[in-house]
Formats: C-alpha cells, structure tokens, sequence
C-alpha cells in the first residue's frame, strides 16, 4: 500500500442520521478519522414521538450529497483521493437505505472506485478497533434502536450470536417509555435525564428474564409494566415522571447486567486462552451512563475489561462503516459488491444463527 494507507469514504442512511465520513488505515494497520460528519433529523421527527420513515428518506435525500462534500472537504481531498467506498446496505429502513446505496453506487461508478457494502451491526460491531486497536476475540453487547444481542466477535465477518431479544430492542423500549411519559423525542437521553431527580425505589417494576437459563432478553413486559404504573398514578406530576424513568432505567440495567454476566461464562468458556477478556459495549443506547457503570462494574468482578467507544461514535455514523470496509478489504474477507446490489432491511450479522422472531420475504428478522 501507499504510505498514505488506505482512504474510504463512508455513508451511512440506515435510519435518522445522515452521516458521511472519510477514513484511512495507515500502513502500521492504525485507524485515521480525517473526518466524520452526522446530520441528526431529531427536529424532523420530535412531533410525531418517533422516526417517520417517509420523512427520514426525504431528508437524506436532501442532505446526504452535501454531507459527502463536507467530509471530503473537512479531509482535504476530494474523489480522486478516495480508494474505495463503503456504504451501509442494511438493516434498516428500506427507503434511506436506497438514498445511501443508490448514492455510493453512483460515485463508484463515475470514478471507478470499489463499492463495499457494508452490515450496519458490522459497523458497531468492528467499532472498539476502530478506536481502540482493540485485538480479537471480544465479546460485544450491541444495543440500539432497533437491535439487542450478545456476540462473539471473532474475527472480521466471524461473529456468533450468544443472545438477542425476543421481542423489543432496548432502545426501542427506551423511546415507548419516553413517549408514553410525554418525552420528547430521542427517548432514551430525555428517560436518562428524568431519571436523574427520580427515586427508582418509588415504583416496583419486574426485571425481565432476571435468573432464567436462557440467554436472551426481553423488554415488552417491562414496558406494559411502565404503562400500567403511569395509569395508576395519572394524572402525572413531573416527580411522578422522574421517578417512573428511575425506576425503568433501574430496570433496564439490573436485567441486561443478569443477561451479560451469563454470556460472561460462556465467552470464557469458548475462547479459555484469551489473557484478558473484554466486554464492548456499542450502539446508541451503549451511551446510557447508568448502563456502562453497571456493566463496568460487572466486568470489574468477573476479570473482564469493559470498553466502550466514544458516544458519538456509539449512535450511527459514517466512520464506523468505513472503517468495517477497510476491514474486509485488509482482511481479504468477501469482495466488493456489484452496482446490482439490492439494499437488506433485514441482515443478521450470524447469519447461520437460526432467527428467533421468525422471517419472512425480506429475510431473518433477528
């Protein structure tokens, strides 16, 4: 390679961030974050309590060429510059992820540049190298909006699921609260800032899965819970808010620590040789403060370390897709997809793992 490295352009459109970035792998294999450029649509979907996916495609077609040139000028280089690009393909919504696909794919074909599509849970899941040169194997907790699993990171596209959820993502039940509660919209910072002045001990909620066998988890039952204590107490005071979003996160945290520390022990028992296990924690609701001290301290009483990537580099962005390219390319892990490539709103990253919410024409679920 060139003493430069390797330079990518990123460009992620999954959900309500518009991202574009510019990322190089320097020849000592080390990460160069030239630039990193988000458009947050949370002023576009704050009325309605959540993301409309109509609106959200509308905006990145709006923003996203724009938001490419921004990246490529704040760089310093242009497309010529660029040896690659690398987009995300999916999961997500399948209209921004035609905004995002159908883009890259025109930039590669105009300068003749490789196209990478790219896993978005790829991204995060590849994200503690990106930051932190982090060796394999890791086990990496991926909670988000739309995702909650446990996996095996064992190499650059060799991930294996140890958990996931049976029904909603924590992220998802983050927002519902959020929005049930009369939060503004991203509910899972307006839950953790509430919870701040509340008593979590004010209101008994049931920590979902707590002590069973099975790995998984499951935040549905929580939610109705939340539900039915706000009934109870309405009309609703802001004290009463505080303390409901105290007692949820309170929740939320006893019952994913109870998940994790089971595949703890089972990540020391499939990689024994690993000197000093880590555990990662990623995606957006990975920024929750209460989540990482607890999983912190976990990690802290079973001889893991805990890591978690900087939070703006936990919710979606373009640095992290690029540099999941620049993975595979230094890997040698797959090839380049065609300008045929169809966008996949469904994607497991274990895709030999069996789907446990079931799958339909768009694929496995989860």
């Amino acid at each position: 390679m060139a003493s430069r490295g390797t330079t990518f352009l990123g460009i992620e459109t999954s959900c309500d961030e518009t991202a574009a970035a510019v990322v190089a792998r320097l020849p000592d294999g080390s990460a160069s974050i030239r630039s990193d450029v988000v458009f947050s649509q949370v002023a576009e979907h704050a009325a309605y309590g959540g993301v409309v996916p109509e609106i959200a495609a509308r905006a990145h077609v709006e923003r996203l060429d724009g938001l490419i040139r921004a990246a490529l000028d704040e760089a310093g280089t242009d497309l010529a510059g660029i040896d690659a690009v690398a987009v995300t393909a999916g999961p997500g919504l399948v209209g921004g992820l035609i905004v995002g696909l159908m883009t890259g794919k025109a930039i590669a074909a105009a300068c003749g540049k490789p196209l990478y599509c790219i896993n978005h849970l790829e991204g995060h899941a590849l994200t503690a190298r990106l930051t932190h040169a982090l060796a394999f194997p890791y086990l990496l907790l991926l909670v988000s909006g739309g995702h909650t699993q446990i996996i095996a990171v064992e190499g650059v596209g060799r991930y294996r699921r140890y958990a996931t959820t049976i029904d909603d993502a924590l992220g998802e039940a983050f927002d519902k609260t959020a929005k049930l509660l009369g939060l503004p919209h991203p509910g899972g910072p307006a839950v953790e800032r509430a919870a701040q002045n509340g008593n979590a001990g004010a209101v008994t909620l049931p920590r979902p899965m707590k002590g069973e066998a099975r790995p998984d988890f499951s935040f549905s039952g929580l939610k109705t819970a939340v539900r039915q204590a706000a009934t109870e107490r309405a009309p609703l005071s802001e004290g009463d808010v505080a303390d409901l979003c105290a007692a949820f996160q309170a929740a939320v945290t006893e019952s994913v620590a109870d998940r994790v520390e089971r595949s703890l022990a089972r990540f020391r028992r499939d990689h024994g040789d690993t000197a000093e296990p880590v555990l990662v924690a990623a995606g957006g609701v990975a920024a929750n403060a209460a989540l990482r001290a607890a999983l912190a301290g976990l990690c802290a009483r079973h001889g893991f370390a805990f890591l978690a990537p900087p939070a703006r580099l936990c919710t979606d962005n373009a640095a992290m897709i690029a540099w999941a390219g620049l993975e595979r390319l230094h890997a040698g892990v797959g090839e380049p997809c065609g300008l045929s490539a169809a966008p996949r709103p469904r994607w497991p990253l274990d895709e030999e793992s069996a789907p446990v919410l079931g799958s339909g024409r768009k694929g496995a679920k989860a």
